[in-house]
């Protein structure tokens, strides 16, 4: 197994567990998050659509919903995600769409280094990776990746549990502004983290809207292009 390269011992553990639990969901659940696209995808799509952009690197990308979605309206997807049996049903599901050809998937935990060298990317898209059990300092690093591999002029297109959500209240709380529910362990985001995770960053958009049970935030930040 890929497992994270973190600063202490205790960040690799919860790493490592972590990835063991959406392999074994994924495992256990076969489109464990549907076949529907989610409303985040839906919305990048009309953007990367208006911005030219042809190709886009999908983060956390789990068995492939949003990856499909974007492969059937011609882009052409490199999805990455840490558990290799969800990658396997998206290769699978690439295939009987005849939607290979436009969709390649890695395994990569984003705790390490993006691949793509700098300034190689047109667009990233990430539904819920942003919430996962990341420490602040991961969090940090992850968007300073994003931001390395974007083009100047590239948008990155998140979406994340709100802090408003009702259900975060159930959530056991943890350290690092974590917390923990059946398992699993994630973040709810606040503007206030919004905005500083866009601090190097044109932040075009952050809206509040709800899909299904959850209240959610979409981000569409922008990398400004170097003055002249």
């Amino acid at each position: 197994m890929h497992t994270g390269h973190t600063g202490n011992s205790g960040n690799v553990e919860l790493a490592r567990a972590q990835q063991e639990r959406w392999d074994s969901a994924y495992a256990r659940r076969p489109e464990l998050h549907g076949v529907e696209p989610s409303a985040a995808v839906r919305r990048a799509v009309e953007l990367f659509g208006a911005a030219g952009i042809v190709d886009v690197l999908e983060l956390g990308a789990g068995h492939g919903r949003d990856a499909l979605f974007l492969a059937r309206h011609g882009f052409s997807v490199h999805a990455t995600d840490f558990s290799e049996t969800a990658l396997d049903q998206l290769r699978h599901a690439a295939q009987r769409e005849g939607l290979d050809d436009r969709v390649t998937a890695a395994l990569h935990d984003v705790r390490d280094p993006l691949p793509p060298a700098d300034a190689t990317v047109n667009a990233v898209f990430a539904n819920l990776l942003l919430n996962m059990a990341f420490s602040p300092s991961e969090l940090r690093s992850l968007v300073a990746e994003i931001h390395r591999v974007l083009c100047p002029g590239g948008v990155f297109v998140y979406a994340v549990w709100s802090a408003d959500d009702p259900q975060a209240e159930h959530w056991q709380q943890l350290e690092d502004g974590l917390a923990g529910h059946d398992g699993f362990v994630g973040r709810f985001f606040d503007k206030e983290l919004v905005g500083a995770l866009g601090e190097d960053w044109s932040l075009d958009e952050v809206t509040p809207y709800q899909e299904e049970q959850r209240l959610m935030l979409r981000v569409t930040m922008t990398k400004a292009a170097p003055e002249s």
